[in-house]
């Protein structure tokens, strides 16, 4: 759940206090449970939906660059083999994510870590289906130069 956060909120001191709001917030709120889904899916839900909030508190303007992007072959998601080589690759992908704009980093984290689907991140964004593919798109591309190093 820590990680959740902190792979969206990008600040450890940040997504520990947004732990402690979601556990206490959950606690709270146990009576609400229903049992339809998991323990943990409802609490995850309640992480996400917390470090959204703080993020959503401390919006900043993002401009996005108007220039053409192409698509990439690169597989972000597939699994990676955790030898010296791969190891520094996956620092690689963990810091170009660091560095992507707010929107884009929510959108590769529930993507890629989080297991969601468009349809379901368009929902929890409260975006359409098309604006998170072309979001992770451009994020992906971004991504990628950052590791080839080429830079933002």
């Amino acid at each position: 759940m820590y990680n959740t956060s902190l792979r969206i909120v990008n600040d450890t001191m940040e997504a520990e206090d947004i732990m402690q709001e979601a556990f206490l917030s959950a606690f709270e709120k146990i009576g609400s449970y229903s049992g339809s889904v998991s323990f943990g899916a409802w609490l995850k839900k309640i992480v996400l939906n917390q470090s959204f909030d703080h993020l959503r508190k401390k919006r900043k303007v993002i401009y996005e660059d108007a220039e053409y992007l192409q698509e990439t072959e690169v597989n972000l998601s597939e699994t990676i083999c955790m030898d010296e080589e791969n190891d520094s690759i996956l620092n690689k992908i963990m810091e170009a994510i660091k560095l992507l704009p707010e929107i884009y980093r929510k959108i590769v984290s529930l993507y890629l870590f989080e297991g969601y689907d468009h349809e379901e991140i368009s929902q929890i964004l409260s975006i359409p289906s098309s604006t998170s593919r072309s979001h992770f798109s451009r994020a992906r591309y971004k991504m990628m130069r950052v590791i080839n190093g080429a830079g933002i």
